[in-house]
């Protein structure tokens, strides 16, 4: 028995990249900034250096730019930050927002 089946492929597929969120550590009276590059260095992987140029930013601007992730990672960096800061008695806060 012989079948004639045709496929159709469609070319207009378009691919999108996971949209960008940018990962912000916000200032506070009572967070040492010891913490804070301490906070830069072992959850968003940055140089000593890299960690007291934002850990400056944070200071003097109220926030600063920690980095750039898919949703799901700044979700994570953002509780990460929270969690820390809650276990050590500080009330440094992280937020997220989309690009």
């Amino acid at each position: 028995m012989a079948t004639d089946t045709i496929y159709e492929v469609s070319q207009d597929l378009k691919l999108q990249y996971p949209k960008k969120y940018k990962v912000y550590l916000l200032n506070d009276d009572y967070t040492t900034m010891d913490f804070v590059i301490d906070v830069l260095m072992n959850i968003f992987r940055k140089s000593y250096e890299e960690a007291q140029d934002i850990m400056l930013e944070v200071h003097k601007k109220e926030r600063g730019l920690c980095g750039v992730y898919t949703h799901e990672i700044a979700e994570t960096k953002v509780m990460q930050v929270l969690t820390k800061a809650k276990d050590n008695g500080f009330p440094l806060k992280a937020t997220m927002e989309e690009e």
